[in-house]
């Protein structure tokens, strides 16, 4: 084996770690608490920081982060669909903040199924994506400002959900995530819920069930 060769093979391997060394994240907080924010930003943050139930934060080895905030729920109203069936249903919002230098390709699906409860067995939840985009400024509107629900559920309760969206460098999105519950026997508790990575998987946490919904790719 000549030297060009070895050369040429030594750069493959030195390309092939940086790329994935800096396509990976590591948590490295999850707490309630917020960023720092400018003064423009404090009032909407105000908001912000009431409605927010976990936040992650995610950072790869050029030590950029990538922010994960997940809400707390508004609604816990009865729905009927057209087969006749009745669920209870909370609406979510996940917000991700992109502060690396590379565009962020977000991947999520949620299949037809419903998924059990490992702690409340015979409880099934399931979950929509409404196309809608969430905004800070909608937080204090009812359902999060989610408007036009029992078309959008009418159409689509037994149809899978996705979400595909690219988040530039500096920059962030937020969308929302519905959660059903069949009506019957007793109700248990509060719901939460919360999206989360390891390594490029997304997971969606329903109480205590955690699914494996999505991936992210750096672009």
């Amino acid at each position: 084996m000549n030297k060009i060769t070895i050369l040429l093979i030594l750069v493959t391997v030195l390309f092939s770690c940086k790329k994935d060394n800096n396509s990976r994240f590591d948590a490295v907080d999850k707490q309630t608490d917020l960023v720092k924010n400018t003064e423009k930003d404090k009032k909407s943050n105000r908001n912000i920081d009431k409605s927010i139930y976990t936040k992650y934060v995610y950072t790869n080895s050029k030590d950029k982060s990538l922010i994960v905030q997940n809400s707390l729920p508004k609604g816990g109203i009865k729905y009927t669909d057209p087969k006749g069936k009745e669920y209870i249903y909370a609406i979510f919002w996940t917000r991700i903040i992109n502060e690396t230098d590379d565009s962020i390709e977000l991947k999520i699906n949620f299949p037809i199924d419903s998924y059990e409860i490992p702690t409340l067995r015979g409880k099934y939840y399931k979950t929509l994506i409404p196309s809608d985009t969430m905004t800070i400024q909608k937080i204090p509107f009812f359902n999060y400002g989610l408007t036009n629900l029992e078309p959008f559920f009418d159409k689509n309760i037994d149809k899978p959900s996705s979400l595909n969206r690219i988040i530039k460098p500096k920059e962030s999105t937020a969308f929302y995530v519905v959660v059903f519950r069949l009506i019957g026997g007793d109700q248990y508790g509060v719901l939460r819920t919360e999206l989360s990575l390891k390594g490029q998987n997304l997971f969606y946490k329903i109480r205590d069930k955690e699914i494996l919904c999505g991936n992210i790719e750096i672009k």
